[in-house]
């Protein structure tokens, strides 16, 4: 190295960064999420799993138009990672669509240009790149600071979610450790031999019995009073908690995060309210979904794609709809006898089909 060489500036190295979707953000995300405990994700809670699994129903149901590439499995697998990630990447390949389990994705005024797919395979994963008219790139709940990538409903019920975590955590903690069905049982003075002896007898028998001697006792060391040989119960009481009303609560929100009507899964409930619940779920839930499905499918596939989950799921009432139409026909009769137009009298009404 010349002496000219040490007054030269070296060209500094080129920093490379990942997205705020890869996997170094993943791994940074579940670290933090450990160091600072529950961050309000619950994935693994009976509710969340019960909406994700209707979720995964309904839109693998839905009467698909324009396109062989949206079948029932892939749009089970599109649903669940909607419900738990807030969006689904599938490679536009020979084969047809190929999963891809994680993404990098370069952008150009907030739209997406390019991906870096993790393809998933049982002996190691493959990393492919793709432009982004050759992905279809479902997104739900899209925030305006990040255009490109969607979000979870548990991600946007933070508090509700985190509670419901917290409460369920609590109870484990109870019922593992909390001395439920035991009961202490006041014993007159006697040698700790008689104590063991006596405590075997128990053995075998639902709960459990605690022995310690008695304190009340008469001076001339006769036998303890009848009161004193009454149990005493070491079972918690949680009612002073709330813990019910809090789980309910929190399950609420949870379940109503996901469009999900609470009563649906009430013990009580009944007929007219699960026909009330599946409609509500399929008309404000996961129709909307698949539009925004068929949209980017249409864009990418180069066909008019269309979803439907309302005829499937039978998100209607039979009864109601036969009346409703025995209704409309016979008004319809009727504005024909008087001279009016149909057509016009249902344009009034601002009904178009």
């Amino acid at each position: 190295m010349g002496i000219m060489d040490l007054f030269r500036r070296k060209v500094p190295d080129t920093e490379t960064r990942s997205s705020g979707t890869g996997y170094t953000a993943a791994i940074m995300a579940a670290r933090e999420a450990y160091i600072s405990g529950a961050s309000g994700l619950a994935e693994l809670t009976a509710t969340a799993q019960t909406c994700v699994s209707l979720w995964e129903g309904g839109l693998s149901l839905a009467d698909v138009t324009g396109t062989d590439l949206l079948t029932p499995s892939r749009l089970a697998r599109t649903a669940r990672s909607l419900a738990l990630r807030g969006e689904a990447v599938w490679l536009i390949d020979d084969m047809g669509l190929i999963p891809a389990s994680d993404w990098e994705v370069s952008t150009r005024n907030g739209e997406p240009r390019a991906y870096r797919l993790s393809i998933p395979d049982a002996g190691g994963g493959a990393t492919r790149t793709a432009l982004a008219a050759e992905v279809l790139h479902f997104r739900a709940s899209v925030d305006v600071s990040t255009p490109w990538a969607g979000s979870a409903p548990l991600s946007r019920a933070r508090l509700t979610a985190g509670m419901l975590n917290a409460l369920e955590l609590a109870l484990g903690e109870v019922y593992d450790n909390a001395p439920l069905g035991s009961q202490v049982v006041p014993f007159p003075e006697s040698p700790e031999t008689d104590l063991e002896t006596l405590a075997r007898r128990f053995r075998g028998s639902r709960g459990r019995v605690l022995l310690r001697e008695s304190v009340n006792v008469t001076a001339a060391g006769g036998p303890a009073p009848v009161q004193d040989w009454a149990p005493r119960n070491l079972t918690p009481d949680l009612s002073g908690a709330m813990t019910k009303e809090s789980l309910d609560a929190a399950r609420n929100g949870i379940l109503a995060a996901f469009g999900v009507l609470p009563g649906m899964l009430s013990p009580s409930v009944t007929r007219p309210m699960v026909r009330e619940a599946q409609r509500h779920l399929a008309q404000w839930a996961l129709q909307p979904l698949a539009a925004l499905i068929a949209e980017e499918a249409s864009t990418k596939l180069g066909a008019e794609v269309a979803l439907d989950t309302m005829r499937p799921l039978q998100a209607f009432d039979a009864g109601g709809r036969a009346r409703a139409l025995s209704t409309i026909v016979g008004a319809l009769a009727a504005a024909k006898e008087a001279g009016v137009d149909p057509a016009q009298a249902l344009k009034l009404v601002d009904w178009q089909e």
